[in-house]
């Protein structure tokens, strides 16, 4: 299963696929479902501190886990005390990546708060730093309007995560990216959900998905196996492309309070440069 690590600017490395718990309930369940999770492979769980009961340590070696939380202004918390509340809920001394949720928290501004991110970072509480939800997507119905701050991203060595690229098969089954998927699935004789995890890859950013079913779990880990073909890759952007000016005609991606609804579906984390 070749989900390589990223190596990030603070010297450390990250997988390039994680178990995210922003979609689960609370209680019990998500403990379990993070328990599967790793059973069958997982080393890397993204959380949050907005998550509240669904932050949980997962029991095993500290060494074995990569642990990515988020600073979500919970309680209207400072960075300092924040960060130390997540690690004992996590029942660890450090987590390996530590993100500011949404820009609305950089107050009074981005750099004043990202000078306190790095102070937590010298203390030793957290490993490497970087931003959540500032306003990059990624997934074929947004990737042309996105793909310039995907390519100026790469090209400075800015670690990329996605979270819910599978939106075209989950969301908006149907779509003009169904088809390509679907022929290219049939081509490799796996499952469609592989094909996208698989086109994240191609794009060079590291995958958060999640599942309660051991078996998805597992296509989404073999999902590194595959190596889409660059004309697969193309057709894929082009259905994208189309959907995008499909959407944007029908009115499907629409405005409330400032906010784009259908954007709002994902996010990226910018967690740095890469060395």
């Amino acid at each position: 299963m070749p989900w390589e690590n990223v190596k990030l600017n603070s010297g450390h490395e990250m997988p390039s696929i994680a178990f995210g718990t922003g979609s689960l309930g609370n209680g019990d369940g998500p403990v379990d479902q993070v328990d599967q999770a790793i059973s069958v492979g997982f080393s890397h769980v993204d959380t949050a501190q907005a998550y509240r009961k669904r932050e949980r340590s997962c029991g095993l070696k500290r060494s074995e886990i990569f642990i990515t939380t988020k600073y979500s202004g919970l309680g209207g918390l400072d960075i300092k005390i924040s960060i130390k509340n997540s690690l004992e809920n996590l029942g660890v001394e450090y987590v390996d990546l530590y993100l500011i949720h949404h820009p609305r928290l950089a107050v009074p501004d981005i750099p004043t708060v990202w000078k306190e991110m790095e102070d937590i970072q010298a203390q030793g509480l957290v490993k490497s730093i970087g931003v959540s939800n500032f306003t990059i997507l990624l997934h074929p119905y947004v990737y042309l309007t996105q793909s310039p701050i995907i390519a100026y991203a790469q090209k400075n060595n800015i670690a990329i995560e996605a979270y819910s690229a599978l939106i075209p098969l989950t969301r908006h089954p149907g779509g003009p990216v169904d088809a390509p998927v679907n022929e290219i699935a049939k081509k490799l004789n796996v499952a469609p959900e592989q094909v996208l995890l698989a086109w994240v890859k191609a794009k060079g950013a590291i995958a958060i998905t999640a599942s309660s079913k051991k078996d998805r779990l597992q296509r989404y880990l073999d999902a590194g196996d595959i190596s889409l073909a660059d004309e697969d890759v193309a057709a894929i952007d082009a259905a994208g492309a189309i959907g995008t000016r499909l959407q944007a005609s029908q009115k499907l991606v629409t405005t409330g309070a400032g906010v784009l609804i259908f954007a709002a579906c994902i996010s990226l984390a910018l967690i740095g440069l890469r060395m």
